[in-house]
């Protein structure tokens, strides 16, 4: 029985960060265990040219931890740009070139946190789209309708049909990455899609679904967007992302709000899952007899697709008697937020 393992540092291909106070707390949750970040652009206001991603790595940096500022425990922020009806393809095209952003993040207006700003007439943005597919800059989507006429628990499904699979014909060899994925349909679009589509995998997708949100009362601290789905899809996510598919890879998607925005009449959508991630997915891996296929989840399989080289980094990650003490929540000058709870003991304690 495996009870150590190490891999190459990992990288959390879809984090948020936010700003200020919560940016000051949290970034130190992440910098801890991860190496590199694709960092969301959702702030208010958003990232949207490239002069905002500068200002905003250089708060990041600012705020980073004098450990991972150097050495085998460095974290590097990767910026995005918030695609907005306005945004400048050139403008975009100069932020890549000069190896300021990674990505442009594609937000239907509406459909999560902080999304007023994001696209509703999709024609609007095909010039950006079009320079992108020309520069090889991933576009990395919320993948959810906003209609209202839709079910919530089917606008990942309605997303592929209504816009995803559309705007890839329109652009082909537009790179993309399907973030958050919680269906079936969407596991199947991204294994059938070719080379030039990914999809990344919550952890917290992978312990819950619709149930633990709302049966037996309304759990805010597990409502997320995308929200959970049926059991069935939860399995299937297993399976993907345990199965060792290289177009499937780890982004958190943490998203810390203070508690009081959390346990409120609007409920702010999201799971800060940063603190205890890789002890939760050392743990769903060894469930499901795939232990050695963790590290091309959290390390490998996203470096690849963004065209990184792997880390030359590691961690270690041990088995032990005794299960991890994570807090369950971390202080912020914003307000305390609560840690996700997996629900179980964890037993696998992280390392450098």
């Amino acid at each position: 029985m495996t009870t150590r393992l190490i891999i190459r540092r990992p990288d959390d291909m879809h984090l948020h960060l936010r700003d200020g106070a919560m940016l000051e707390a949290v970034l130190p949750e992440t910098a801890r265990h991860f190496g590199r970040a694709i960092v969301m652009p959702n702030l208010v206001p958003p990232v949207v040219t490239a002069a905002d991603a500068r200002a905003y790595l250089t708060r990041i940096m600012r705020a980073m931890p004098e450990e991972a500022t150097d050495g085998p425990a460095m974290f590097t922020p990767l910026m995005t740009l918030y695609l907005t009806e306005d945004t400048d393809p050139d403008d975009v095209a100069a932020a890549h070139a000069a190896g300021l952003v990674w990505a442009v993040k594609l937000y239907p207006a509406g459909a999560t946190t902080n999304s007023q700003s994001g696209v509703r007439d999709f024609a609007r943005v095909q010039p950006v789209l079009d320079r992108m597919a020309g520069t090889g800059l991933t576009l990395c989507v919320h993948g959810e309708v906003t209609d209202p006429a839709v079910d919530i628990f089917d606008r990942e499904a309605a997303f592929i049909d209504r816009v995803l699979e559309p705007l890839r014909r329109r652009t082909p060899g537009l790179r993309v990455v399907m973030e958050h994925i919680t269906t079936r349909e969407g596991l199947a679009y991204v294994r059938q899609g070719g080379p030039d589509i990914a999809g990344t995998i919550t952890t917290h997708h992978l312990i819950i679904n619709r149930n633990h949100i709302l049966a037996g009362g309304i759990r805010p601290h597990y409502y997320c967007l995308p929200v959970a789905k049926r059991e069935e899809h939860r399995l299937a996510l297993r399976a993907a992302a345990t199965g060792g598919e290289r177009c499937f890879f780890l982004g958190t998607d943490s998203a810390p709000h203070p508690d009081h925005l959390k346990e409120h009449s609007c409920g702010c959508a999201g799971c800060f899952t940063a603190t205890n991630t890789l002890s939760i997915l050392a743990q769903v891996f060894e469930e499901h007899g795939a232990l050695d296929r963790l590290e091309a989840f959290t390390s490998l399989n996203g470096a690849d697709f963004y065209r990184l080289p792997p880390s030359d980094a590691t961690i270690t990650l041990e088995k032990r008697a005794e299960p991890v003490r994570y807090p369950a929540k971390i202080e912020t000058g914003a307000g305390p937020v609560t840690v996700f709870d997996a629900g179980f003991p964890l037993y696998w304690h992280v390392s450098d």
